[in-house]
This record gives C-alpha cells, structure tokens and sequence, in this order.
C-alpha cells in the first residue's frame, strides 16, 4: 500500500494519476475535498479524509503502508495564515515521521521546496550543500519548509529511510485559482508589469517522475533540487502572453514601487476584507534573483531529464486556452 498525504493539491493529484497508472493499491490522505480534476481515478484510490495535524487520522492511513509520499502543506505568503502554515508543515511533518517509524514504513519521499535552503548572494548558484541562515529575506513559508526538513533529517537519524525533494516553482495544468496557475491567469489578464527578479521553475510532471524514481531506487538521506531552468520573471510572462495570445507585460516594477503597492495592498484589504493580491514576502521575493543548480538529480538519476521550460509554458497555456473554449461553449442556465 502506498500513501499521499495531500492527495487533493496540486502536485498530490498528479502523483496520484501517476501511481493509479502502476495498479499499486493507492491511498490518499485528503482535508476538505477531493478535486474535480481527480474524477476519472476517484474509484481507484482508498480515499480517507483527515488533516496531518491528527494524529489518528494519519495513524489509521499509516495501516499497512509501505511507501510515503508526503506532499501536505500550505503555501502562503498571507500574514493571518503564519500561524496554520507552521503548524500543519513542521508539526503535522513530525506526526507523519513519527507515525511511519512506528509502522514500519520502508520509505518516504518528503516534499519540500528550494526556499527551504535560504536565500544566496544575488547571482550564485543555490545547491543543495546550501547552509540554512537566518535573514530577513527567508519568508514564513521558507521557515516553515526548513523546519519541517529538520523533521525529516530527525526522522532519518531514528532510522527513516527518507529522500528530500525540493523543487522550485511547480508549474502545470488545471489549477487556475491558486499557485502558480495565477502566473498564467495574470498572463491571460494582460497583467502590464514585471519585475527584474529570477526564479527557478519545473514541470509537474518531471517532479512526479523523480519522486517516484527516488522513492523504487536505493537512494536514502539525500535531498535533491528539482528546477528545470533559471528564468526572469519577464521572460516567463512573455513567452505564456505570446502563447495565450496576449499582449505581454512592459513597464518594469522597481522595488520602491513594489514597497508602495504591498503597503497600498494591505490598506486596501484592511478595508475591504479581501486579501491583498501582494504582500511584503511576495513583492520583495519577486525582486531577487536567484539561480538553482540541478546537476545533483541529474547525476542521480542518469536517464532523466528535465523538460524544457519553454515546452512546459506552452503545454500548460494551450490546456488553459482548451478550457477557456470548452466553457465558453457551455450553455448558460
């Protein structure tokens, strides 16, 4: 039996198509709902509703399992979700570790994220012999990563087989409303700014298929960096514009500026009680540039190789473009 934690997310859905696929018997740990893209597979995984933070709900999905892929966290650079996030990524980590050491389990492949490994000096590669420091510029969420990290490395040290994953920003389909589906709606909206920033990105896909490389080979206490390429913000915006059709962004955001709309955002959500579409993390994130090496999974795994980013740009805007005409042709009610 194989378990997923966080099988109703982005990246757990796609794991879970992939593992159906194997005719493995799959189950998968859910909090609220189980996503309408999962329909076609609903029937062939063990469904079990229950959060991280229970104990025992994660004992009774832990019952004759093998295999752990633990892909459970909250992503949010919101102020008022700090204290959830930390919680359900290093507290409902350790239940998990706790729990598969308890019941035997033969491996886990644990998600975590590239921000778990700090920020480097602007223009230096980041690896993963990267030293966690403390700084102003590690967001909640990175804290939150490193620590849950911390709760794997403890995990290994009582005698978890484990492997690490950190990818960098996951890009992929049928996920408009949240992540980094907003970066194609912004895209589709005609958003006209950018900033100078550089980012890491991957495909959803190839992280599926190195954690479950990772998780059939020999490998253990190891954690990998998942980044395809090293893309400026503006270069991701134009190529999804042009592949949407639309007009892509041109008037580039200086950080004094990006300082002055998180400040106006946060006024803004103050009186309307929506949540601000910037945040301090995220306006000041968006300005750094930062480079991920790959060479360590890539000499890990020998046969693998990343798809080009610009593939996966057009792959997921023509899925966006097919849905948008699937729904304008949907009859009104």
């Amino acid at each position: 039996m194989i378990l997923v934690t966080g099988g109703s997310g982005f990246l757990g859905s796609y794991l879970l198509r992939s593992l159906v696929r194997t005719g493995k018997p799959v189950r998968a740990l859910y909090r609220r709902h189980i996503p309408v893209q999962l329909a076609g597979i609903k029937d062939r995984v063990e469904w079990m509703q229950g959060d991280v933070l229970d104990i025992g709900a994660v004992e009774d999905a832990m019952q004759d399992v093998e295999q752990v892929y633990h892909c459970a966290a909250v992503v949010s650079f919101q102020p008022d979700k700090r204290a959830e996030m930390l919680r359900i990524n290093v507290e409902g980590t350790a239940n998990v570790v706790n729990l598969a050491l308890e019941n035997g389990v033969k491996k886990m492949v644990h998600v975590s994220s590239v921000a778990a490994l700090g920020r480097a000096r602007q223009a230096e590669d980041i690896s993963e012999e990267a030293q966690w420091e403390d700084s102003k510029h590690n967001s909640y969420y990175a804290i939150s990563k490193h620590l849950s990290e911390i709760e794997i490395w403890r995990g290994i040290a009582e005698g978890l087989n484990a492997v690490i994953v950190n990818p960098s920003i996951i890009l992929g389909s049928g996920f408009w409303h949240d992540g980094s589906g907003m970066l194609l709606k912004n895209a589709w909206k005609e958003f006209p700014y950018y900033t100078e920033g550089i980012n890491g990105f991957v495909d959803v896909e190839d992280v599926v298929d190195v954690m479950t490389a990772l998780m059939e080979s020999d490998i253990r206490g190891q954690r990998y960096i998942l980044s395809a390429e090293n893309w400026p913000y503006r270069q991701l915006f134009t190529v999804m514009a042009e592949a949407l059709g639309k007009k892509p962004p041109h008037i580039a955001t200086r950080p004094w500026m990006a300082e002055l709309v998180w400040r106006l955002e946060k006024i803004k959500g103050m009186i309307t009680g929506k949540r601000p579409l910037l945040t301090k993390e995220t306006a000041r994130t968006a300005q750094q540039k930062v480079y991920y090496n790959n060479s360590k999974i890539l000499r890990a795994l020998p046969d693998f190789r990343f798809k080009p980013l610009e593939q996966t740009v057009r792959e997921i805007s023509a899925a966006f473009l097919a849905e948008q005409q699937q729904q304008s042709l949907q009859p009104s009610l």
